[in-house]
């Protein structure tokens, strides 16, 4: 297993061992113990999620409001997409600034989002798996999000515009801006 830090401190990109042959191939999704040596701190995922999602859709930017904060641990299982994690910690030097990776069943690649982080994704191709570990368990009171088209943020999503498929829900949550004039705390939005 390969372990990269990405440009945004705690944001890490794990290349599993994958063993391929005629048959298919075979890897090691979660190991506790190698988990809690790679992130040098007790995660204990507590709950498990999947979403099926065609072309052109965009889910996110999510996240849970303090103490109800998750870590996530993220997978393609079939198809591509483009992930993309958005640091929300107020005091942190890369405040507002986000990173992506592409994530794909042929590789199984895994990013890892501590808390403080919003996320979302935009699937590349015809369809899309994806399956993610949670360290705390969805509270929907904690529920929050920022607008994808965040012009502050100006992600590129890979999706032409007559092309996006995004929810309700989605399209209408506020601008990073907007959240940070209505934060009372120190720690993360």
């Amino acid at each position: 297993m390969k372990v990269i830090k990405l440009s945004i401190p705690g944001l890490l990109l794990i290349k599993p061992d994958l063993f391929k042959d005629e048959r298919g191939f075979f890897l090691e999704t979660y190991n506790i113990s190698h988990y809690q040596d790679i992130l040098g701190e007790k995660i204990k995922f507590v709950q498990d999620n999947m979403s099926y999602s065609r072309f052109g859709t965009i889910r996110g930017l999510h996240f849970q409001k303090d103490p109800f904060a998750q870590a996530k641990l993220i997978r393609c299982t079939v198809g591509k997409i483009k992930d993309v994690a958005v640091d929300i910690r107020i005091n942190s030097p890369t405040f507002g600034k986000h990173i992506y990776v592409e994530l794909n069943g042929d590789e199984q690649y895994q990013l890892f989002v501590p808390r403080g982080f919003a996320h979302g994704f935009s699937v590349l191709s015809q369809f899309a798996i994806v399956e993610y570990k949670c360290d705390a368990y969805y509270n929907k009171a904690a529920d929050a999000g920022i607008r994808f088209d965040d012009p502050e943020l100006n992600i590129d999503w890979n999706i032409p515009d007559e092309s996006v498929i995004i929810s309700d829900k989605d399209k209408n949550y506020p601008f990073l801006s907007e959240l940070k004039r209505g934060n009372n705390n120190d720690t993360s939005i």
